[in-house]
């Protein structure tokens, strides 16, 4: 198992689900921007699980080295990297954080994406399942620099999925919604929207066995961002979403 953004919340329950339900994983690879954290969690699953890992680093903002992963191989992927960078009012008109949103979230994370579907395509086998969010649906005036890498992300995922239909490559697109997680810490999230890493990779894992295509981890954000899609753009203007 490969997991890309192994030090986010819903990256750590995803694969102790998979663990717990599945059994120990004959290779599962950590990849990490924080080596140190990602050690806390390799130690853990090694303790409670006799599981052991490999910590890989990654860092998207900066060129990656695809010849340090050619020995990485695995039967599933699990990617929940994610960056939301500064609010609009803050971070409009740093070129940086929009550089960096867009690094993280899009542009330097498709070709990994790419590669490791590439080595499934080969071996005619795999999943891949990715964490895009509803941020992609309709760009809101509150995080659509994010939202934009995001929907850039959920139309790539799309595609990749129709490509590796016949090559028995299964391609899961999630969207979480609100979860509960360091990076949305702070924020004003609806409890009744918001859902915990835990409960989120359960959900997840469900999918996963399903082999189904694109998952709201609650129903109920299908729903809600079929209204917002729908909203007609003179009345959307003018909402402060």
């Amino acid at each position: 198992m490969i997991v890309l953004g192994s030090n986010s919340e819903v990256a750590q329950a995803f694969v102790e689900e998979v663990l717990q339900q599945d059994g120990n994983l004959e290779n599962l690879y950590l990849f990490t921007s924080e080596v140190e954290t990602a050690e806390k969690f390799a130690r853990h699953l090694q303790v409670k699980y006799l599981q052991d890992s490999e910590i890989i680093p990654l860092d998207l903002t900066n060129e990656v080295n695809f010849q340090h992963f050619e020995r990485i191989d695995g039967s599933l992927l699990f990617c929940a990297v994610g960056y939301m960078g500064m609010d609009t009012d803050e971070g409009l008109y740093d070129s940086k954080n929009t550089s960096r949103v867009l690094d993280i979230n899009y542009s330097k994370l498709l070709p990994v994406l790419t590669y490791f579907a590439e080595k499934m395509e080969r071996r005619r086998g795999g999943t891949l399942v990715v964490l895009s969010s509803v941020a992609g649906e309709r760009g809101r005036q509150s995080n659509f620099i994010y939202g934009s890498a995001k929907a850039g992300l959920t139309a790539y995922l799309s595609g990749l999925r129709n490509y590796m239909h016949d090559r028995r490559v299964n391609v899961i697109t999630v969207k979480p919604g609100f979860m509960r997680t360091r990076m949305t810490e702070g924020l004003p999230l609806n409890p009744v929207l918001t859902v915990t890493p835990a409960k989120a990779a359960k959900y997840i894992f469900r999918a996963y066995k399903k082999q189904q295509n694109v998952v709201y981890v609650l129903p109920v954000w299908r729903i809600i961002m079929f209204i917002i899609r729908h909203i007609p753009e003179f009345i959307f203007i003018k909402l402060k979403l």
